[in-house]
């Protein structure tokens, strides 16, 4: 590819249409979290810069949850009376007082917003696939035909690091083929850790098949190196040529690692840009790497430390899932990190503190594929797709719910019984909550409907809420101290405000279901399942998920403060940024 075949995409017409909807998103999002508050003017609203000179005049429908519907088409920004192009660049430029964009994160949460407009334009020149064709188009067509990203952050595809041409390689939008990069690390240096039942040389045989190992001991064996020193770990791609074979060279020149090249097998990058799903043998695990590239807020590294105990917490999750008998009614399951490996650089580690991007370059993890769970007729969507939307403004969730043949309002309650009830039940039986996104939730399907929930992305995700909690040793990681009225944000953020919110909008704005009987459905199944419980009764009450309000917790605001490390892992709750109430939706009824 030339190097002007490369940006081929950045067309004049792409651009206008990508910043026309960046604009229309952050309009929206930051008049949620109360950066900016748009003023009623004639039949639409009206944001004007910190200067006071420039306005952005739209037409936008307010929904539940202080959700802005912003009609993308009718917006315009003028400056002394003169129409200018939607420029999401001079957006944030000229409101980032507002913003609270300091002179250090400014420009790079610039080249965040540059490199999501570029991604977005990429996109545009793909085949328009209705969403009718992709509900039938199979679980990677529909994870690699996604267009937008985290529907809350505004810039959601930074990934800072990426030339075009690796963009072009290992997008997940892009669903080119990657073979992972293998190395043999020394023992000495690295630690193999897995769940019960999984051992070291058996499983890596599984993996990668006995002549690839093979292969991969012999070129050991002919550099003089004994291949039982050496364990093999699954490299990124980019991670190998832009970071491990410059930054690692001392581990490389002294044969404490060893580049064995590509393994056989194809992969597909995941929406989460660093795990790979094999679509060589889709039985087979996929395979979360270390990836040192900033997108969302976070350098997007894996924890050697962290491996360690990844493989036991996953167990214990899944002992904990099968044993109860409510959850398992409801048809969840999980996905298990099965086996991870971790790699210390021990003069990094000497340098710097447990949370340092140093110490996060070389890792990786295998987490069982949901493949061979299914059943005849049943398919696979990650619940990420429920929110997206076609070039003809079409749903996939209204899909869906037409192919399913079902009432909206049922469709949603199987639905919501699936996903929602376990939730709700971890959390008032166990004090157990997930970071349970729509990238997070992978939905088995049959005909359009929802049969049950796959969670995932566990050992890095998952919290227990109660101090007191007696947890195993390998497990007590997961264990944090969040403040009593902050717990239940576990399901009022991030599942009714980072999910529901632009669902039932969807929902509303195709007129699939009204906004209340989205709601209603919602409130019906926390009764129901209240009721199927009342031996939590006393939780019910201390946790009322039918309170009038909750707070406002700003996934934004915490990027425009520092997006290299929204979040302190150890103390979620500390980063929080909470602003105001919102009128909790199924208090009325």
């Amino acid at each position: 590819m030339s190097p002007a075949d490369a940006v081929a995409h950045l067309s004049p017409e792409r651009w206008e249409r990508a910043n026309r909807l960046l604009v229309r998103k952050a309009l929206a999002e930051f008049a949620h979290e109360r950066l900016i508050t748009p003023e009623p003017e004639g039949e639409g609203y009206v944001v004007r810069s910190d200067d006071g000179l420039t306005a952005y005049r739209f037409t936008a429908v307010r929904r539940a949850l202080d959700h802005w519907q912003v009609d993308a088409g009718s917006i315009t920004r003028t400056r002394g009376g003169e129409e200018l192009p939607l420029a999401a660049l001079d957006f944030c430029i000229e409101l980032r007082q507002s913003l609270g964009l300091s002179d250090e994160i400014l420009p790079v949460y610039l080249e965040e917003v540059s490199s999501t407009l570029s991604g977005t334009c990429y996109k545009l020149t793909k085949a328009q696939v209705p969403v009718a064709e992709l509900v039938d188009a199979g679980f990677q067509a529909i994870e690699t035909g996604m267009t937008e990203g985290h529907p809350c952050f505004v810039a959601n595809n930074g990934r800072l690091g990426f030339g075009v041409h690796e963009y072009l390689s290992y997008a997940p939008e892009t669903a080119s083929p990657v073979r992972l990069v293998w190395l043999a690390a020394h023992r000495s240096r690295a630690a193999f850790t897995a769940g019960a039942g999984i051992e070291y040389a058996s499983f890596v045989r599984q993996e990668l098949g006995e002549e690839t190992v093979e292969r991969f001991h012999g070129q050991l064996a002919a550099q003089g190196l004994d291949p039982a020193d050496y364990l093999l770990i699954p490299v990124h791609p980019w991670q190998w040529w832009n970071k491990l074979s410059v930054t690692f060279a001392a581990e490389v020149a002294r044969r404490h690692l060893v580049c064995l090249g590509e393994g056989e097998d194809a992969y597909l990058a995941q929406q989460s840009i660093r795990t790979f799903f094999n679509t060589s043998h889709p039985e087979k695990h996929y395979v979360k790497t270390a990836l040192s590239v900033l997108n969302m807020g976070f350098m997007r590294g894996l924890s050697a430390a962290y491996m360690e105990a990844t493989p036991a917490i996953n167990d214990w999750l899944a002992r904990l899932v099968e044993g109860d008998p409510v959850l398992k009614a409801t048809g969840l399951t999980i996905i298990r990190e099965r086996a991870a490996v971790g790699y210390r650089h021990l003069e990094y580690e000497q340098a710097t503190d447990r949370y340092s991007p140093y110490r996060k370059m070389l890792a990786a993890l295998w987490r069982e594929s949901p493949v061979p769970s299914l059943a005849e007729g049943e398919s696979l969507a990650t619940m990420a797709s429920l929110l997206h939307v076609d070039h003809a403004g079409a749903s996939f969730a209204g899909a869906l719910i037409e192919r399913s043949g079902l009432e909206p309002a049922e469709w949603l309650r199987g639905y919501l019984r699936a996903y929602y009830t376990p939730l709700l039940h971890s959390f008032y039986a166990y004090d157990l909550v997930y970071m349970p996104h729509g990238e997070n939730v992978i939905l088995v399907l049959r005909d359009g409907a929802v049969q049950r929930a796959v969670y995932k992305d566990i050992a890095e995700e998952i919290a227990v809420l109660d101090p007191d909690a007696v947890l195993p040793p390998e497990v007590r990681r997961i264990r944090v101290e969040v403040p009593e009225d902050q717990k239940l944000l576990s399901v009022f953020t991030d599942v009714f405000d980072c999910f529901f919110r632009f669902l039932a909008a969807q929902l509303a704005a195709e007129g699939v279901l009204a906004e209340d009987g989205f709601w209603r459905t919602v409130a019906e199944v926390t009764r129901e399942y209240q009721e199927a419980t009342p031996q939590l009764a006393e939780k019910f009450a201390r946790y009322d998920l039918f309170a009038p309000q909750f707070a406002l917790s700003c996934l934004n605001r915490l990027q425009l403060r520092d997006n290299r490390q929204m979040v302190d892992l150890a103390d979620p709750s500390g980063a929080l940024q909470l602003v105001g109430t919102l009128e909790n939706p199924i208090a009325g009824y």
